[in-house]
């Protein structure tokens, strides 16, 4: 029986606005003033990618406060694009619809994102969701982000149901792949970052062409749990 929802933020109930190239731009800029060499990195990598490779580098492996000071620094750089983003974004149609028949239907709702606390807070009141949701993960709730299980895993402890009783809905891979790690059934939406195929690839479930899917998708497997 599913007694929950966990959704993403950015691609699933929001569109994808961010200037990644710039952000990932000034990250690097950033970086190569700490020192790092600029060939390190790469524009095809997120800031999370880069931050891995900051981690395992000489000039931060003396210590762990040097890393947590660059980290910061880094997340300042993505937050202030977030926040710029944010005040622009346009969410899905129907998204409000979408979350109030989950409610009715007596469903625990969560949000499992990687964007920052206060971007999302800024998302959330913007569209006055704020009141849909039973728990918010943002990148600062966990040590590691998706498609770690440690992000979903706040998410469904926040909850307080069992992995068999959620259903995660993104439109990432990374998204997907961290479902399938802990048996929560994943559904990929593609309105956001990767395709139908590559949904389908990283071991997707479902597939819904928008988040407006999902009360018709849980109350049919509920239906098929209760037969």
């Amino acid at each position: 029986m599913i007694k929950a929802v966990i959704f993403d933020l950015d691609g699933t109930l929001k569109e994808f606005n961010l200037d990644t190239e710039a952000c990932r731009t000034k990250i690097i800029k950033l970086l190569t003033q700490q020192g790092f060499s600029r060939s390190l990195f790469s524009l095809n990598e997120t800031a999370f990618d880069m931050l891995k490779k900051v981690k395992k580098s000489p000039i931060t492996e003396e210590g762990k406060n040097q890393f947590t000071k660059i980290k910061d620094l880094v997340f300042s750089v993505v937050e202030e694009f977030e926040l710029e983003a944010a005040r622009t974004a346009k969410i899905f149609e129907d998204i409000p619809e979408t979350l109030n028949a989950l409610r009715d239907m007596k469903l625990k709702i969560a949000l499992c994102t990687i964007s920052s606390e206060k971007a999302t807070k800024y998302i959330l009141k913007r569209f006055h969701l704020e009141q849909f949701f039973d728990a918010v993960v943002t990148r600062e709730s966990v040590f590691e982000v998706k498609p770690h299980p440690t992000h979903l895993e706040a998410a469904l402890d926040a909850l307080k149901v069992r992995s068999q009783e959620a259903v995660l809905v993104g439109d990432s891979v990374k998204d997907v792949e961290c479902a399938v790690q802990l048996n929560v059934l994943a559904v990929g939406v593609t309105t956001g970052l990767s395709s139908l195929e590559e949904l389908t690839c990283s071991g997707a479930h479902y597939i819904a062409s928008s988040v407006t899917d999902i009360p018709i998708l849980v109350e049919q497997l509920n239906r098929e749990t209760v037969e």
